[in-house]
């Protein structure tokens, strides 16, 4: 063929793709044609001034790209079909359907609902959230610095889905000496959600039933509703769980799992009593039914000794139990841990492959070695006295409002992160309120499976996450919703005026 002028483009770099680039555009333009023969490579490498290999790597880049055809023993020419050519027929095929690619989303999986991100509104009320300054990432820095210096190379590797051995090692310990669980398998998850989301998957087939706590957490719902389960819900009362109710579900209804919160209730704080929690169990074994025991945040315990948790005292090994790490240092963290009987595990471990190979090892080995020098209980015993000191202040101060009129009063629970506060009516008003003026707390509706249940009256209001002063000021933000003086602090220590 006749000599060929390329416009090469400087910014293109290596040099291969830049005369690539040049064939295409003189393709585009017309200047080569559909079945055109190219020059040889050696003769292209001498016009473009370079080697053959490059020139050759650049016809190489267009044959797989559909621009150039190579046959053999006649060398290269243009494609007789060319991408360019067949987009323009796509386009013409497409010319009046909707532009946008339509997705065909699951109803389930459609309706769920993004949360609002709590952490960026000047007062954050929210129920579960620690408060990250208090955490020693310095100290922790150390053991991670130890981490990489000297890893355990088996887990630098795919394999060994349930997590590192020394973290497992160190939690076994402390879940017996300060939970009383034992005799149970260790899984580290990447956050209690995913431990929810993993056991939905492994127990539950469309149309098993999911009981649950009437009042509860909606994210564990959801996990059990991906799975096609329904859910229904135990009715409540000021004491907990009503056990009656549940016997009744489980005369009428083939239960196949039971979620439940016990020691501080997802959201009304109430810790349910040993004599309920024991009546549940033998009910469960009864029914042979397995129980999710959801104990997020056991160690804020203020007034005394936590109860042990279900799973402590379980012969038929029923009870699967989670705990989460994001409460005690911090949610970006990732970290839970779920004990299930030994028969349960393989299972888990089987479908946890299909999510994700392992939970970060570096974090683990870390706070396993962080765990074994005592810095995890230090820091603890820490949050625990200040978050004891952040409940008794908050309630001072709803004491101090109702006492000067204000239609507010909560039950002081024996620990946790949130207070379950009574307004009496009007709590979807002040939630919207609030998020107005930067004020992030939740209304009773939002905690309800049955909305038509809602009573508008109960709003969960978070404290750990705040110093004295913040939950003053939050406080008394929150108090000029009512029609009264508007309170303000009088001093650092809270007191309101």
């Amino acid at each position: 063929m006749n000599a060929l002028t390329l416009s090469l483009d400087p910014k293109i770099s290596p040099l291969y793709l830049r005369i690539a680039d040049a064939f295409r555009q003189a393709v585009k333009s017309g200047n080569l044609v559909v079945g055109e023969s190219l020059p040889s490579s050696r003769r292209l490498a001498n016009e473009l001034n370079t080697n053959r290999h490059t020139v050759m790597a650049a016809l190489q880049e267009l044959v797989a790209q559909g621009w150039v055809e190579s046959l053999e023993r006649k060398g290269y020419r243009v494609a007789t079909t060319l991408p360019i050519d067949e987009s323009h027929r796509v386009s013409e095929r497409t010319a009046q359907a909707p532009q946008a690619f339509q997705w065909s989303i699951p109803p389930n999986i459609a309706a769920l609902k993004p949360e609002l991100p709590a952490h960026e509104h000047e007062f954050n009320f929210a129920g579960g959230m620690p408060d990250i300054s208090l955490f020693p990432f310095d100290e922790l820095k150390s053991y991670i610095r130890d981490t990489l210096s000297r890893p355990d190379t088996r887990d630098l590797n795919y394999g060994n889905h349930q997590g590192n051995r020394s973290f497992i090692q160190q939690a076994e310990t402390y879940l017996r000496r300060v939970r009383g669980v034992t005799e149970k398998e260790l899984l580290v998850v990447n956050g209690s959600q995913e431990a929810l989301y993993l056991v939905a998957q492994v127990l539950l087939q469309p149309g098993d039933k999911v009981a649950v706590e009437a009042l509860g957490y909606r994210p564990a719902w959801d996990a059990f509703r991906t799975t096609g389960a329904e859910l229904v819900g135990i009715r409540q009362h000021e004491k907990g769980i009503d056990v009656d109710h549940l016997e009744r579900l489980f005369a009428t209804e083939p239960v196949k799992l039971i979620y439940l919160t016990p020691l501080h209730q997802y959201p009304t704080t109430i810790t349910l009593p040993i004599h309920e929690r024991m009546a549940i169990y033998r009910l469960a074994a009864k029914h042979n039914v397995a129980i999710i025991e959801d104990d997020y945040d056991h160690e804020f315990h203020y007034d005394s000794q936590p109860l042990t948790p279900m799973a402590a005292d379980d012969p038929h090994g029923l009870v699967i139990y989670l705990s989460t790490f994001s409460k005690i240092l911090f949610p970006g963290c990732r970290i839970g841990l779920m004990a299930v009987d030994k028969t349960l595990m393989p299972y888990l471990l089987n479908f946890r492959r299909l999510m994700n190979h392992k939970p970060n090892f570096l974090l683990q080995d870390a706070l396993g070695r962080w765990m074994k020098e005592g810095g995890f209980e230090r820091h603890l015993r820490k949050t625990t006295r200040r978050y004891h000191q952040r409940r008794d202040h908050l309630v001072s101060l709803i004491s101090q409002l109702k006492q000067r009129g204000l239609p507010i009063d909560c039950q002081v629970p024996s620990g946790g992160m949130a207070l379950w506060l009574d307004i009496k009516q009007g709590a979807r008003s002040l939630q919207d309120y609030c998020r107005k003026r930067d004020i992030y707390l939740v209304a009773e509706q939002q905690f309800h499976l049955t909305p038509e249940h809602n009573q508008d009256r109960f709003i969960r209001l978070g404290y750990a996450g705040m110093t004295e002063e913040r939950l003053s000021l939050g406080l008394a933000s929150i108090a000029r919703f009512w029609p009264t003086p508007a309170w303000k602090p009088k001093s650092s220590a809270g007191e309101l005026q």
